[in-house]
């Protein structure tokens, strides 16, 4: 292993970017089912102001508030930008590999970026409760690290599936002092629908969307809810891993128009943009000719498979609907173990992208991303998240393809967490019974 870049705190980005302006065409509102634009007083209904502001807003960057920064620094960032050289090594590929290593975060993942921008604000306007969902419990976690951090209460419902793979996620919720319920759950009335349709539903990202914005809107104003994933702000926080790691190449001599290659794994696409969009920027700006590639699992192939058009956010219909590539917002995925990759739509901005050819998306198998997960694993000396994994998966095939010849492409990617958690997964490919999904 290498370090390449400096942990200066210095190159901790003081504005978050928003991709909005940039876009190749103008993003598509939130609507409601009657047709009518969703304006800010829907969405203040269970966002706080301010973060609703920064959903709607055509501001290039954001400046990233004095308390934030702090917490960002005291929490490791920067973050390292580490060049994998014994994984090049392994793959005898003439291509020079850099990842951008967000484990090293606390609660393990990249989550935390948006986790303490959220509960601050919410925070600021006198949030006593946020509810939320979560997929393999990485969001919930960071969530319920930074109510805890601003005391705000914190109430997570977390896929079945995931609830059951990874009990390890739910105490490290509750060690934060989260409440954590398997979604769906009794406690609301979406989940019991569920319930009674299928005692042993496995859930979904969708479904637990549908029962945290339930119990927000039956709160009568003292709960407001937090999302972890493809909304506009939440992708806006996520950006500090992008500039941060422009700055760190550019500390060692790598240019943005060095860089051949950006990946990143695609659940609602918060991962993916927070490293990608800064460099898409200088792409709609005609300077640079990277390739953007986003990765998805086969089992839930929004971004290959899925539609453009208006969907709703969650399986029972309560949130606008946004345009975005849907699978539809009733698709249940199969529980496979990257949780967080199980969300049926993608964010509206990566959408546009996607329908402008600016990314491309690819997806995988899980076994194909155990594979990938554990020569990481054992070249890098670190275990990557399941969801992670699938960016490794990419970033191999890619690098296989520079064996020969005298090119040698940089290829950055994005490793937004660790699996030490995730451990189960690993030990069913190691055995040979993962389903191969």
């Amino acid at each position: 292993m290498e370090l390449k870049a400096p942990q200066d705190s210095s190159i901790i980005p003081r504005q978050w970017y928003n991709i909005i302006p940039d876009l190749p065409e103008k993003l598509p509102p939130p609507i409601l089912p009657n047709g009518a634009v969703a304006g800010p007083e829907v969405l203040e209904a269970i966002f706080p102001r301010e973060l609703v502001r920064q959903e709607v807003s055509n501001e290039r960057f954001v400046k990233i508030p004095d308390e934030i920064l702090q917490l960002y620094a005291q929490a490791g960032r920067p973050t390292p930008l580490i060049r994998a050289k014994n994984l090049e090594k392994a793959l005898k590929t003439n291509a020079r590999i850099f990842f951008k290593y967000e484990g090293v975060l606390p609660a393990g993942s990249h989550k935390f970026n948006t986790a303490v921008a959220q509960a601050y604000y919410n925070m600021r306007e006198g949030v006593e409760r946020l509810c939320t969902e979560t997929g393999a419990g990485q969001w919930g976690s960071a969530l319920s690290l930074a109510g805890s951090l601003f005391g705000i209460k914190i109430r997570v419902y977390m896929v079945r599936a995931s609830y059951l793979q990874k009990p390890l996620r739910r105490i490290l919720m509750e060690t934060y002092g989260a409440e954590v319920y398997p979604s769906p759950s009794s406690v609301t009335r979406v989940g019991r629908k569920y319930l009674e349709e299928n005692p042993d539903h496995p859930g979904s990202l969708g479904i637990a969307i549908s029962e945290a914005i339930e119990d927000v809107l039956s709160s009568r104003g003292t709960a407001k809810y937090s999302l972890g994933s493809v909304l506009n702000h939440v992708v806006l926080h996520q950006t500090v891993i992008g500039l941060e790691t422009l700055k760190q190449l550019e500390s060692i001599g790598v240019g943005v128009e060095d860089v051949s290659y950006v990946v990143g794994c695609v659940g609602g696409g918060s991962n993916f943009a927070g490293l990608s969009y800064p460099f898409i920027h200088y792409k709609l700006m005609g300077k640079t000719n990277t390739v953007f590639i986003a990765v998805e699992p086969k089992a839930v192939p929004s971004m290959t498979k899925g539609e453009y058009r208006y969907d709703y956010g969650d399986s029972a219909g309560l949130t606008p609907l946004l345009k975005m590539h849907t699978l539809g917002h009733n698709y249940v995925p199969p529980p496979i173990h990257a949780g967080g990759l199980r969300y049926h739509g993608v964010a509206p901005t990566l959408s546009v992208l996607l329908k402008n050819r600016v990314v491309t998306p690819v997806a995988y198998s899980q076994r194909e991303v155990f594979e990938a997960g554990v020569l990481f694993a054992r070249t890098q000396g670190i275990v990557p998240a399941p969801e992670s994994a699938h960016a490794v998966r990419a970033v191999i095939d890619i690098a296989r393809k520079y064996a020969r010849g005298k090119e040698k492409p940089v290829i950055v990617f994005n490793l937004s967490g660790h699996g030490l958690l995730d451990l189960a997964g690993y030990s069913e490919y190691l055995n040979g019974s993962l389903q191969d999904t």
